[in-house]
């Protein structure tokens, strides 16, 4: 009995063994595909290592710009505010009548009139230019603010309101 012992237990073996290869070949298939799954990985990370390098360069840049903008659109604002200023300045000589005094230094030529201006003759007053120009009085002296209406001298530049 001893032989048949003998040949039950080297078969128990031999199927024990084919076993193991079977699960050993399916667990190196499973390792296989782990493997490949992971190399995967491992590329991702390193994009990833590079894209976040990519975001600090970027981020840094987006910062220089913005500070760059800012300061064109503060020397931009300055220089809109000397314009402002200027544009005031020319606005204000406007409202302000031209006084042409009669031999003074200069062209030698007598004032001329341009549109909606009046050059003063002798023995005009205010009520005598805005009747001869069909405007009342009250409109004439708002636009020439700067006019001492008693002290009007020949040749003085009036403005003329809108009729």
């Amino acid at each position: 009995m001893l032989p048949v012992g003998g040949i039950i237990v080297g078969v128990i073996a031999l199927l024990l063994g084919g076993y193991s290869a079977i699960t050993l070949s399916k667990v190196n298939k499973s390792l296989a595909a782990h493997d490949e799954k992971i190399a995967k990985i491992d590329g991702i990370e390193s994009q990833v290592g590079t894209v976040s390098a990519t975001v600090d360069r970027v981020s840094k840049d987006h910062a220089a710009l913005r500070s760059s903008t800012q300061d064109a659109f503060n020397t931009v604002g300055g220089k809109l505010g000397e314009f402002q200023a200027s544009i005031l300045k020319l606005e204000e000589s406007m409202k302000k009548p031209v006084v042409v005094a009669p031999g003074k230094k200069g062209s030698g030529e007598p004032a001329v009139a341009g549109p909606g201006e009046y050059i003063v003759k002798s023995k005009d007053t205010g009520a005598s230019i805005a009747r001869a120009n069909g405007v009342s009085l009250t409109d004439l002296t708002t636009v020439n603010p700067g006019v001492n209406w008693s002290k009007m001298k020949v040749g003085d530049k009036l403005k003329l309101p809108k009729k």
